[in-house]
């Protein structure tokens, strides 16, 4: 077996900036490393805190993916809630190993506004209906019958 020389190869952060093609961006005014990898938890986290809009759950995510104090400088620069989920999105597809545009980040954002203020897909009306209290079926129709009032007949 023979030995490889090792006195030539760059140290381990070198190699890793070369192969994954580290970069900065200004975001607002702040400049960042563009993430190059998820963070481990960072997916989990993430799911746990989707319906969660405080303050330090987003300031947590941030640091995972852009470096501490970030999010406070972008707030403090005056970025908005829509212009942080762009930025969110950008950073995720850019550790994920997708080269997205910031355009194709704001659609992304604009077009899932926009379907969490729709219906459903595929389901009409009747699917949508809730079940029933008492039995967890849906309700049964009443029958026009037996809520119309009667009119009393006259006595002539």
């Amino acid at each position: 077996m023979t030995t490889r020389k090792t006195t030539d190869s760059p140290t381990w952060d070198a190699y890793w900036a070369e192969v994954s093609g580290a970069r900065t961006e200004v975001i607002r005014g702040v400049e960042v490393d563009v993430p190059r990898d998820v963070p481990f938890g960072f997916e989990e986290r993430l799911q746990e805190l989707s319906s969660s809009s405080a303050r330090e759950d987003v300031e947590e995510l941030v640091s995972m993916l852009f470096g501490p104090d970030i999010f406070g400088s972008w707030v403090d620069a005056g970025m908005g809630y829509r212009e942080l989920l762009t930025v969110l999105t950008w950073g995720m597809a850019q550790a994920s190993g997708t080269d997205m545009s910031f355009a194709e980040a704001f659609e992304a954002v604009a077009q899932q506004s926009a379907a969490e203020g729709k219906a459903p897909s595929g389901q009409n009306r009747a699917a949508r209906r809730r079940p029933s209290a008492s039995t967890g079926g849906q309700s049964k129709r009443t029958s026009g019958g037996s809520t119309v009032s009667r009119r009393a007949a006259s006595r002539s």
